[in-house]
């Protein structure tokens, strides 16, 4: 048995926001696993997402680059994955057995990414479930693993039974059938059984990847129930959102904007944090099968989001814009078997990236790193010799995405932000470090004035180089065409 080298589990979940764990002093939200994975871990309190949509995000997990660098800076579906070092690929060329579970969202959607197995559910996408123009080997019906198996125990069963769109961000409602038939156990019941299939002579590398809290809001009522009565904080709005909404845009179901019936919003919100508390729970289940394998002490685990979820901050709902609620993640790394020297507890406040999963899960694994991965191993900011040796890290995130006339770059070092939307030259900045709720935009503060000039410059160097022009290196360039997939993954 190769023991040299430890187990590691990469566990995702999709849309959830940084601020939901109890450990991070979330109000209302019970998240007793994750807690003690960060109690006896590391909690990486300035993580982002830096292009915070589910395919970029994803891209930036297999690959370890920039969004520049992988060439995902929108949302684009049906474009070809062609990627010549991925994270799966590394594990397996280095004797690992390894597997994803969940959500993949690469195209074809059957591209094995380098993994020797993929069980496979992306959740509801729109160009996979249409009938009338997508080739049979590409659908639904056809690529994904979960609605085969929920055919099986409930004949008939579709995932648009319960009324709800994939991207209804306002609306709620109980999960239908048995809990077991949820999705999100689902995940959990097929990695359990990959503890059980696995090469015993190998260490594994799984991805168990959940498609929930993104919406459909369909917790099962158990979890419903434990927020039905909760006190929901209502969500921050600053001095610089919508204070109307003369199109009605927060009756849409599916909406991303614009000012939502109160009651509809309590009880998605309550909705949202079910989904988390139901997750949570079932990622304690796998770990107590983890341990009846005899495989905790064994084994690295690295718990993210792809991105985060508003939720009504400032308004506004969904993912894809620059604020605290969209773009920033929860990130922990545990190591129960202690063989990397983790300072346990520990929050790190530097700022971490999906672009860094990579780097630290093959550095956790004595596996070489490419020359390709431009993300860095957050290991050696969470090692208890850390504070000793100071450790050189970025000092700050560049980040975007593509997006029609809400198109948007920013930069922070996680104390301070600058945003700037391509499309209409609007500006913010926000003073994270005392008011981390972004609630006040301080781009006309005489006071900030020469902090504005410098992440400006910053930005304009950023982008000097893109292809789109939207900086000649003196200054930034409004108006130029945004793309979702630079060229040269379009090929």
């Amino acid at each position: 048995m190769n023991r040299n080298k430890p187990n590691v589990l990469l566990i995702t979940v999709d849309q959830m926001r940084y601020d939901c764990l109890s450990i991070a002093g979330h109000p209302v939200v019970e998240t007793p696993n994750l807690d003690e994975l960060a109690r006896t871990g590391v909690r990486f309190d300035r993580a982002y997402s830096a292009t915070p949509s589910c395919i970029p995000a994803r891209a930036a997990i297999f690959t370890g680059k920039s969004q520049t660098g992988h060439g995902r800076v929108g949302y684009q579906d049906r474009v070809p994955w062609r990627y010549d070092r991925t994270m799966p690929e590394e594990f397996a060329k280095a004797g690992y057995h390894t597997q994803c579970v969940g959500k993949m969202h690469v195209y074809p959607a059957r591209n094995l990414m380098g993994f020797h197995h993929v069980v496979l559910h992306d959740g509801y996408l729109h160009h996979n479930r249409n009938k009338y123009s997508i080739p049979v080997s590409e659908h639904y019906d056809e690529v994904d693993d979960y609605l085969h198996w929920l055919r099986r125990q409930e004949p008939g069963a579709d995932l648009i039974d319960s009324g709800l769109d994939c991207n209804a961000s306002a609306v709620a409602r109980p999960w239908h059938l048995p809990e077991k038939l949820h999705p999100t156990n689902w995940v959990v019941t097929e990695s359990i059984d990959f503890l059980r299939r696995r090469d015993p002579g190998k260490p594994f590398f799984l991805w168990m990847s959940f498609v929930r809290p993104h919406s459909p809001l369909d917790p099962p009522q158990a979890y419903l129930d434990l927020y039905e009565d909760a006190e929901i904080p209502d969500p921050p709005v600053g001095d610089w959102a919508m204070t109307s909404d003369p199109g009605l845009e927060g009756y849409n179901p599916t909406t991303s904007r614009g000012i939502v019936p109160k009651r509809r919003l309590k009880k998605a919100t309550a909705a949202y944090y079910a989904l988390i508390t139901h997750i949570d729970h079932q990622i304690g289940r796998f770990m107590q099968a983890l341990a009846e394998y005899g495989e905790m002490n064994d084994t690295v685990i690295l718990f993210t989001s792809d991105h985060g979820e508003l939720m009504g901050d400032h308004h506004l709902f969904r993912k894809s814009l620059p604020y605290e609620g969209s773009a920033r993640v929860p990130f922990i790394v545990n190591d129960p078997g202690n063989r990397l020297g983790l300072q346990r507890g520990k929050v790190v406040k530097e700022v971490v990236e999906m672009r860094d999963i990579m780097p630290t899960l093959l550095d956790a694994a004595g596996v070489p790193i490419p020359d390709s991965v431009e993300g860095g191993s957050v290991l050696q900011l969470a090692s208890r010799a850390a504070e000793r040796q100071g450790v050189a890290w970025r000092s700050y995130l560049h980040g975007e995405h593509s997006q029609g006339s809400q198109s948007n770059h920013w930069v922070t070092d996680g104390k301070e932000k600058y945003v700037w939307f391509s499309q209409t030259g609007e500006e913010q900045f926000f003073l994270l470090g005392e008011d981390p709720q972004e609630l006040h935009n301080a781009i006309r503060d005489e006071s900030c004035r020469e902090r504005i000039r410098h992440w400006r410059s910053v930005l304009v160097q950023e982008l000097k180089d893109r292809e789109e022009g939207y900086s000649d290196g003196e200054r930034l360039i409004v108006g130029r065409t945004p793309a979702a997939v630079l060229s040269h993954v379009r090929g």
